[in-house]
């Protein structure tokens, strides 16, 4: 994979952090619909992409037990639904829910639609779904609505410390 040449608008806080890494990638822009529900779903029909194969980034707050302090980003593919006990249980807590969206924006500094597992203002930790090691290459937001970066998963569940375990419902 070699990254595409870019505007200078694909330039996010995930591309910078990838090319300081080294980590190989691809930029995907598409042309974003009116339908503001589901963008992961959209970015999959948009770029002729298998939904399982593209994967949503949400933030998770997990309480009690021994859960992060801080939200959790939780990374599975836009096909399946988060199964909040399943990540409670990865993170050693005793409940999650999905974090308020304004808060999502504040913590990670990316607009919701385009928030990005890669990049973000402070690396928290990191679930991904096991279904990750299904492919060579996965896709994921680039920081931005409308642009999605293709990684290879081992490449972003290491640079982000991440754990790969079921989580989908």
């Amino acid at each position: 994979m070699i990254c595409f040449e870019r505007q200078n608008e694909s330039v996010t806080p995930a591309v910078v952090m990838l090319e300081k890494h080294g980590i190989e990638f691809g930029l995907h822009e598409y042309d974003r619909g009116e339908d503001l529900r589901d963008f992961g779903l959209e970015a999959a029909e948009a770029l002729g992409l298998d939904q399982d194969q593209v994967f949503k980034t949400l933030l998770v707050d997990a309480e009690g037990g021994d859960a992060p302090r801080d939200p959790v980003v939780v990374v599975v593919p836009v096909s399946c639904m988060v199964s909040m006990k399943l990540v409670a249980a990865a993170v050693g807590a005793k409940k999650a829910t999905m974090c308020d969206p304004s808060a999502a924006e504040r913590i990670t500094g990316y607009v919701v639609g385009g928030i990005s597992p890669i990049g973000q203002r402070k690396q928290l930790t990191s679930v991904f779904d096991e279904s990750v090691e299904l492919f060579d290459t996965i896709y994921v937001s680039g920081g931005r609505r409308g642009l999605d970066i293709s990684v290879a998963p081992m490449d972003l569940v290491g640079l982000l410390d991440g754990i790969v375990v079921p989580i989908t419902a």
